[in-house]
């Protein structure tokens, strides 16, 4: 399933919401877009929605933020496929929960599918008074 969302940063939540309404309970949700797209903006937002009180930031040196009520958050821009396995990460993706991949490849996605995972890829294009977001679930 596809749906493409063009919104403003001040109809973020509706975008939340309806990431929400789309999803499973859990799932790995790769967010694709070029650098300061608004994916670590988007991430706030789904935060928000799942009701997360902890502030987020982008876990680009520590690669991995886990917040509250099973929200999961990685940067893999400098980190290959590899180094993720190799830190147990994979494990990780395991647990029950939205498990948010910035700058994850298709590699990963291709991979993670043929291991039984359930994914989505939000792709977030900016656009003149805001964001394009097509979100594709295999779910």
């Amino acid at each position: 399933m596809t749906e493409v969302i063009d919104a403003s940063l001040d109809e973020l939540d509706k975008v939340a919401d309806r990431i929400r309404q789309m999803l499973p309970e859990s799932a790995v949700i790769f967010l694709r877009g070029d650098l300061a797209a608004g994916k670590t903006t988007l991430v706030k937002a789904l935060a928000k929605a799942k009701g997360c009180e902890r502030d987020v930031t982008s876990p680009t040196f520590s690669i991995q933020q886990i917040y509250e009520n099973g929200l999961y958050h990685y940067d893999l821009y400098q980190c290959p496929n590899e180094k993720f396995l190799s830190m147990g990460l994979l494990e990780s993706l395991e647990e029950p929960g939205w498990h948010l991949i910035e700058w994850g490849d298709e590699a990963l996605e291709d991979f993670l599918k043929a291991h039984g995972f359930t994914t989505a890829v939000i792709e977030i294009t900016p656009i003149e008074n805001g964001r394009r977001y097509r979100i594709t679930t295999d779910a």
